[in-house]
């Protein structure tokens, strides 16, 4: 199979739906840390391990734990790449809870000596001052 024939694998994947409910304060953030995120590598169907962290800004809704595992555990048996899992954890997760501010990281286990890193935001253009660790590139000016 070559890559650009699995490229936008799982990308359009039917998934648990994430549900919400009525945020009932203001100003404040929640991180959310899943250690043992598994999908599959659509290339070698090979199992990916990865460490993700989900943290946002509530607006008019949060997302509510159970349904979030059971969107996540969606994922297992998933063939798709990391950058595409942690996008559209991303999209999925904006699309139902609408929130002012999130980012989705992940951090990989090591497959043949490197360890991927991937972080989204949204909105996807935001300031310095939003995320500070923000890499370079990726900065306004």
């Amino acid at each position: 199979m070559e890559y650009k024939d699995s490229a936008k694998a799982g990308l359009d994947a039917q998934l648990s739906e994430i549900e919400v409910f009525e945020n009932q304060f203001i100003n404040y953030e929640i991180a959310i840390y899943i250690p043992e995120f598994t999908s599959i590598c659509p290339k070698t169907s090979q199992p990916d391990f990865g460490r993700l962290t989900i943290t946002y800004i509530p607006d008019k809704w949060c997302v509510e734990l159970k349904s979030l595992k059971e969107y996540i555990h969606s994922y297992r048996n998933l063939g798709i790449f990391y950058e595409n899992a942690v996008n559209r954890i991303l999209d999925d997760f904006v699309l139902r809870v609408k929130p002012k501010r999130a980012r989705v990281k992940a951090k990989f286990n090591p497959r043949g000596g490197i360890v991927s890193v991937i972080t989204a935001w949204y909105p996807r253009e935001i300031s310095d001052m939003e995320y500070g660790d923000l890499p370079q590139e990726r900065r306004r000016t």
